[in-house]
């Protein structure tokens, strides 16, 4: 039998890594919010004739021009190295789904088209005649649920029938929009020329208006067609009180009072249960990892190892994973299943509408909202994100922004600081009141992200606001026991694992660095005192600031760098209560004044190791990579001087 090769693609937001996952198995990440899948995914499909390889392409809402994703999505369906397209439907939002089907039929010979979320769609009283949509359309249709699995077996059966039987072609001439076509290579030329066009207007003998009108034109028609599909084949029959019903729901939620209101409170609400919840299982998983080292000790010396490797490898090594796992777990554990179940529920398409109107007024996009968020849980992945932008000028603004975001490698860190000099945890009033401090802090970072944002709009990435249209996906009840395990598995693990990653070199490193002595100090003493006067300056101290430059591998070992530092010794200190934190810090010539300088360059210093890395892939331009790590660097430095100078003239 054949090898069969398929493509899914769909608009963002119609359940299609819903339906690669249940197609495939594989358990990739899915959202309820538009631009959430960036990359593609390539699976294979069992069923009862073998099996297919299934390659997820990046959701698209037009095949004509968009952003880097699109684009993708365009160009790999224009290659023709697949034997058939299943476009992924939206059964609530038909008719903006069908306009993508449309163009993919006028260029793929065969066109599955696969109708979602049928299950929600009546509960919202629409009802779809698929036998209808089908003989109305020309193309195969099937219908599915694929959050429970309805209908998976008939859309395996499909794709089988329709790869093996010629005459399931899709005929072009039934499809198209402008002029009659004689075969698919005549509507790709026109596609693929049209995109050159769009792209490199100004390089080209066409006038761009023409090329604007062109898509336009073509763009309309699509839409007419979908409209008319859509008035003969679908019944509403309590979609408007639905409709009404979410209306009003986000009348409040995107006010421009309400909402904001809203956003913090949430926040307030995510980072007390962190900080509250957190507490126990830290001091737990300390007591463990930090228990079980002096029996790693002891087997290193049954094995005959020297002192030097075992203090090396169970002090340096294993002593800077463990105090990374037990400060960087438990909040990760609490913040992210938290901040999934938000997500789920579709409430993060409205932070970026409500954020759209500071945005806008900084001459950057308000998608970037959304990579903010996806910053709090990584900066990393909020690089990655900023694909969902459609303008290069303004994606290159999300990129060299996102690492203001406090990432969860430094949210340990600024609890401890405020637990230790603000707001001591234990009960209910100072715990919210940490949070308070906490939702200040991040509601700082995004003043100073819109603040960049404007100075590099108005400077050295000038140019045109672009304008676009961002889906509000209808509100879903989450699935509480899939969002835990998939924050667990996809974001709590897989970060922590990259922090694990960079933290065992560290460890080492700084073993290395705190027993090389020169003179009656080691090497790393030296290095914070002729740092000092810099750290002052701003302040901080030559301690603190040598801990944030060793820190760059990952953000969670800064203040046990610093702690070894003050304490002379060669290695990291176990996690300590509180009380003994604050003494330790006073002791060592800490202020208030001191641990807010901290918590303030903690947010606002060059982002971490990972990041670097993926700013450099996204930009391709080291000189992009430096900047990305001056402006958080000069914003914190400034910052800290500030109130430096005015807690002097206090």
């Amino acid at each position: 039998m054949k090898e069969i090769r398929a493509v899914l693609c769909g608009n963002p937001n119609v359940g299609k890594s819903t339906v690669f996952n249940a197609l495939t198995g594989l358990k990739q990440h899915t959202g309820n919010w538009a631009g959430k899948t960036v990359d593609s995914a390539i699976g294979t499909v069992k069923d009862s004739h073998g099996g297919w390889t299934l390659i997820d392409l990046p959701g698209a809402y037009s095949l004509l021009n968009g952003s880097p994703d699109e684009q993708v999505t365009a160009d790999y369906l224009l290659t023709g190295a697949y034997d058939i397209a299943i476009v992924v439907c939206d059964a609530t939002c038909l008719s903006r789904s069908m306009v993508l089907a449309l163009q993919v039929a006028r260029i793929c010979r065969r066109t599955l088209v696969c109708i979602n979320l049928l299950d929600e769609a009546g509960r919202q009283g629409i009802a779809i005649n698929i036998s209808r949509l089908e003989a109305q359309l020309g193309l195969p249709v099937v219908g599915i649920t694929a959050r429970n699995g309805q209908g998976i077996q008939q859309l395996k059966e499909k794709v089988h029938q329709m790869v093996n039987t010629d005459e399931l072609e899709t005929a072009p001439a039934m499809l198209q929009t402008t002029d009659s076509l004689d075969d698919y290579a005549v509507e790709k030329e026109r596609l693929m020329t049209l995109r050159r066009l769009s792209t490199s207007a100004e390089k080209q003998s066409t006038d761009p208006k023409t090329i604007n009108q062109w898509m336009e034109t073509v763009a309309k028609a699509d839409y007419q067609r979908a409209e008319e599909l859509v008035a003969c084949c679908v019944s509403f029959l309590r979609a408007k009180k639905a409709k009404g019903r979410k209306y009003a729901v986000d009348q409040w939620l995107c006010s421009p009072v309400i909402g904001f209101a809203v956003m913090l409170l949430l926040l307030l609400g995510i980072f007390y249960l962190t900080m509250f919840g957190a507490n126990v299982p830290s001091e737990w998983l300390s007591r463990l990892l930090f228990g079980f080292e002096g029996t790693l000790a002891r087997w290193f010396g049954q094995w005959g190892a020297s002192p030097w490797l075992t203090d090396a490898v169970v002090h340096g090594m294993y002593r800077t994973l463990a105090w990374v796992v037990a400060v960087m777990l438990p909040p990760m554990a609490i913040f992210f299943p938290l901040f999934t179940l938000l997500e789920d529920l579709g409430y993060l398409p409205r932070i970026a509408f409500n954020m759209d109107r500071c945005f806008h007024c900084c001459h950057a996009c308000g998608k970037q909202a959304l990579c903010m968020c996806m910053g709090l849980g990584c900066n990393a992945v909020g690089v990655t994100g900023c694909r969902i932008i459609q303008s290069p000028r303004e994606r290159m603004i999300a990129i060299l922004t996102n690492a203001i975001t406090p990432c969860n490698g430094r949210l340990p860190l600024l609890m401890m600081l405020i637990s230790a000099f603000f707001a001591t945890l234990g009960t209910r009033g100072n715990t919210i009141l940490a949070a308070t401090i906490m939702v200040g802090f991040l509601v700082l970072s995004v003043a100073v992200t819109l603040a960049l944002s404007s100075v590099l709009s108005t400077t050295i990435l000038r140019g045109m606001d672009s304008a676009y249209v961002l889906e509000l996906p209808p509100y879903r009840i989450p699935k509480t026991g899939q969002v835990i395990l998939r924050s667990v598995l996809d974001r709590t693990v897989s970060v922590l694992m990259r922090a694990v990653s960079v933290a065992a070199p560290a460890g080492l490193l700084l073993w290395f660095l705190g027993s090389i002595t020169i003179g009656d100090q080691s090497l790393i003493r030296h290095t914070a005192q002729w740092l000092d006067p810099i750290g002052k300056a701003i302040g901080l101290d030559g301690v603190i600031l040598l801990a944030f430059v060793l820190g760059l591998p990952a953000n969670e070992i800064v203040l046990p760098i610093a702690l070894m530092i003050y304490l002379g010794q060669n290695q990291l200190l176990e996690p300590m209560q509180t009380a003994t934190l604050r003494n330790v810090l006073m002791s060592n010539g800490w202020t208030p004044v001191t641990a807010l300088c901290t918590a303030f360059f903690s947010i606002f210093h060059w982002p971490c190791g990972t990041t670097l890395l993926t700013i450099y892939k996204e930009t391709r331009r080291i000189g992009w990579t430096l900047l990305a790590a001056f402006l958080p660097t000069a914003a914190g430095i400034l910052l800290c001087a500030l109130v430096s100078m005015v807690a002097r003239l206090l």
